[in-house]
């Protein structure tokens, strides 16, 4: 099969890859749609992602398609099913797994991360990491199901009530699925920094009550901010924004030697609830139905469609293409 492999710190390239043969619980999918996230990016520029990466991989956590071949033991799914992946494996026998914290668990592997995974024709999954994908939903939509959860995983951690102003740092993809989750709750307001202004109009469109520049903060004030940018200036302007008694969630993933400067006396003073997300727990079912039910439109926010051939290069230069979110086609 053809597969865009990582081979080292900003070096992929397109291989003849053997398929890997299955174990009894493990099937093969046919990969149809593969996100490409910025963890992709963050990997491929040498840091980790939700857990430590060793080339050569092939990349591609995002990823949908159908099912080729089954293992003995597989007894939920069979050639030809249409899936979504999870691609979180846990241990279940951490200390983490048996407190109900799967996901900080301490042999966490993922598809795409710590094994290959879409960037390629073919991928192997465990059956458990399957969910079969309603008929009417696209390979594109059911490959997007995965940050959409990872979003879910965030929003829940939130208190929200009428009176809230919530204050979204970055309007990309991320910034944009939480806008939809947020404009859901009917909030008091929903304000939105995005410095590329070709984004505003559909900021507006998807619930922002208004659109800033971050050059043009100063003067807000939100109960709730969510940075999805993951940037020391960006972070900073989460803290520098919050109301007394505010919540912030970090949900931008940064580098792991980015540091920020926050006053401890402000954290004290304003009874600040600061929260981290980490991937998505047990939320890919959650997020199927929601872009099932059109809660969430994760189709028309698509902006970049590329081919496996074209990885080694787009990888390479992806800040020039300008992507809202791009997919791999098949």
């Amino acid at each position: 099969m053809k597969a865009a492999v990582l081979k080292g710190t900003k070096q992929i390239e397109l291989e003849e890859w053997k398929v890997e043969s299955l174990s009894s619980k493990e099937v093969l999918v046919k990969v149809k749609s593969c996100g490409i996230c910025g963890t992709d990016q963050h990997i491929y520029h040498g840091n980790p992602g939700s857990a430590a990466v060793h080339p050569p991989i092939i990349l591609g956590h995002e990823l949908a398609g159908e099912i080729e071949e089954v293992g003995s033991q597989v007894s939920t799914l069979k050639k030809g099913d249409r899936v979504s992946i999870d691609p979180n494996i846990y241990c279940g026998i951490c200390p983490y797994c048996r407190r109900n914290q799967a996901h900080l668990c301490e042999n966490l592997q993922a598809v795409g991360v710590t094994r290959n995974g879409g960037m390629g024709e073919y991928c192997v999954v465990p059956e458990a990491n399957c969910y079969k994908i309603p008929k009417e939903m696209t390979y594109e939509e059911a490959a997007l199901v995965e940050p959409l959860g990872c979003v879910l995983h965030g929003f829940k951690k939130i208190d929200f009530s009428p009176l809230s102003t919530v204050f979204i740092i970055g309007g990309g993809f991320i910034g944009q699925l939480f806008l939809q989750l947020v404009e859901n709750q009917r909030v008091n307001s929903i304000i939105v920094s995005e410095p590329a202004e070709s984004k505003w109009e559909n900021l507006y469109r998807l619930g922002a009550d208004r659109v800033v520049h971050p050059d043009n903060v100063d003067e807000i004030v939100a109960d709730i901010v969510i940075e999805c940018v993951g940037r020391q200036d960006t972070m900073e302007i989460a803290f520098n924004t919050v109301n007394k008694g505010g919540q912030v969630l970090l949900f931008g993933v940064s580098s792991p030697s980015t540091k920020i400067s926050i006053s401890p006396f402000d954290i004290f003073a304003k009874e600040l609830i600061i929260k981290g997300s980490f991937i998505n727990p047990y939320t890919h079912e959650e997020a199927i139905n929601l872009i099932e039910k059109k809660v969430v439109d994760v189709q028309s926010l698509i902006s970049h469609r590329f081919t496996i051939e074209e990885m080694p290069f787009i990888m390479e230069n992806y800040p020039m293409f300008n992507v809202v979110k791009g997919v791999v086609k098949y």
